[in-house]
């Protein structure tokens, strides 16, 4: 039995080592174990979770791969459709289409025998080839009327065959007439051209060359050779390959094309006629505008349908006061005379270029004397003191209208007319050329250009 003594100092040493709070924050025994807790795992996988969370995973990677690849790539790809890059260079550099004018011209003989026939074409035609120097423009001469022996060119190498007078590929007709003198008269309404020749001018089967020959070469070289002056200016300003360019023209020659060129409209399916009266009073506030469009206009218009179309309208603006003052108006004067801010001009009827014709009633005239002119790319103005007689300025704006619209300025209306439709030809085919040119060379440049399939189609 322990003493009171021994117990007190157990109990003693034991509230010691317990501490303030009653935990014992003395060195534990050296015989203590600690005990370290077990943590609760998760419960076993099923294999259908396992199946679940496989799916979901496979599932997700597909609609990526499948579905969200495809769409990104469609939606963020720069779509070039397919050009014939090489084609559109040949046509560029005048290797797929060369523009070339073969014209044919087809001779009446008239009352000659088929063998002077044969033989005055034939010496003709060689005449027309020595004079030529511009290998694309050039004359082939046909017979006309029924046909005739098989006619040879220069080379021996085709047969040139007969045509007929109404045929819309002959650019003239030349009619033989025998009479006293030689002379050349050309129809002012037809494509035609009279020659008239004395009987010692036929040739011979034994002669190589003839007077008349010659005479006929000379005069159709003269014909057409604005013609061939205006092609060749053509090809030379273009961006066409210098193999393609004609030898250099006269000085005087290219200047005045030049002048033309920049006078002239550019080529438009449709053009827009605009017929104006202006009177700084209150008279006259109506003119018979209509019936002489009818007589004076509408004949030149039709025979522009195969190039252009025509839309026409007119208006008549009272009090309308010049942007000049003055009854006579200088050179430097007539830039000003439009008074654009009050006159109602528009430039433009349905996204056709417009042309202007104003008729103003003043005494007013130009230095000089004339009363008219013409405004490059724009129009043209008359000044007449009254509308009472409405053909002079009809047949002045025809003429302006003419020079607008390119048309040589020499030769008889129908071969102005022929000659203009070849040289807008020629001028749509170089420009159709160097845009496909340009094309082929941005889409080399740029490979992410985007390229919709309109261009390929178009």
């Amino acid at each position: 039995m322990a003493t009171p003594t021994t117990d007190g100092a157990e109990a003693s040493n034991a509230i010691q080592r317990t501490g303030k709070h009653g935990i014992d924050d003395g060195e534990a025994p050296a015989a203590a174990v600690t005990a370290i807790p077990k943590k609760k795992g998760p419960p076993p996988e099923k294999p259908q979770s396992r199946r679940i969370r496989l799916f979901v995973i496979v599932s997700f990677w597909a609609i990526v791969l499948f579905i969200g690849l495809p769409v990104w790539w469609w939606t963020t790809a720069i779509y070039r459709a397919d050009l014939p890059l090489d084609a559109m260079m040949d046509w560029a550099d005048g290797r797929a289409c060369r523009p070339v004018f073969p014209l044919r011209i087809s001779i009446d003989t008239g009352s000659l025998q088929d063998q002077e026939a044969q033989n005055l074409l034939r010496a003709t035609q060689h005449a027309l080839d020595d004079l030529n120097d511009f290998s694309a423009h050039h004359l082939r001469l046909q017979l006309s009327g029924p046909p005739q022996i098989p006619l040879h060119t220069p080379a021996n190498t085709s047969v040139i065959p007969p045509a007929n007078q109404n045929d819309e590929e002959v650019a003239l007709l030349v009619r033989l007439l025998p009479g006293q003198t030689t002379e050349a008269v050309l129809q002012p309404y037809a494509p035609t051209l009279d020659i008239h020749y004395t009987p010692n001018q036929v040739p011979t089967s034994a002669s190589s060359s003839a007077p008349l020959a010659t005479y006929i070469a000379t005069n159709l070289r003269e014909i057409f050779a604005e013609e061939q002056a205006m092609i060749a200016y053509l090809l030379a300003t273009s961006s066409s390959p210098p193999e393609r360019s004609p030898k250099a023209l006269a000085p005087e020659v290219a200047e005045a094309l030049a002048k033309r060129s920049t006078r002239s409209m550019k080529y438009s399916r449709t053009y827009h006629l605009t017929f104006s009266l202006f009177t700084p009073s209150a008279t006259p506030s109506t003119w018979a505008i209509e019936q002489a469009l009818e007589e004076h206009m509408k004949p030149l218009l039709d025979s522009f349908s195969a190039i252009s179309n025509f839309t026409i309208d007119t208006q008549v603006q009272l009090y309308a006061q010049t942007g000049v003052t003055g009854d006579v108006l200088r050179k430097e004067d007539l830039s000003g005379f439009i008074n654009h801010a009050e006159w109602p001009l528009s430039p433009s009827i349905g996204g056709a270029p417009t042309l202007n014709f104003i008729i103003y009633i003043g005494d007013m005239e130009v230095e000089g004397g004339s009363k008219s002119w013409l405004i490059p790319q724009w129009g043209g103005v008359i000044i007449q003191p009254n509308v009472d007689d409405l053909r002079p300025a009809m047949l002045t704006f025809s003429n302006h209208l003419l020079a607008l619209i390119g048309a040589p300025e020499s030769l008889t209306l129908p071969l102005r007319l022929s000659t203009l439709t070849r040289v807008r030809s020629a001028g749509l085919l170089l420009k159709a050329s160097s845009t496909l040119g340009s094309l082929a060379r941005l889409t080399l440049a740029l490979p992410s250009i985007s390229i919709p399939p309109s261009v390929a189609d178009g």
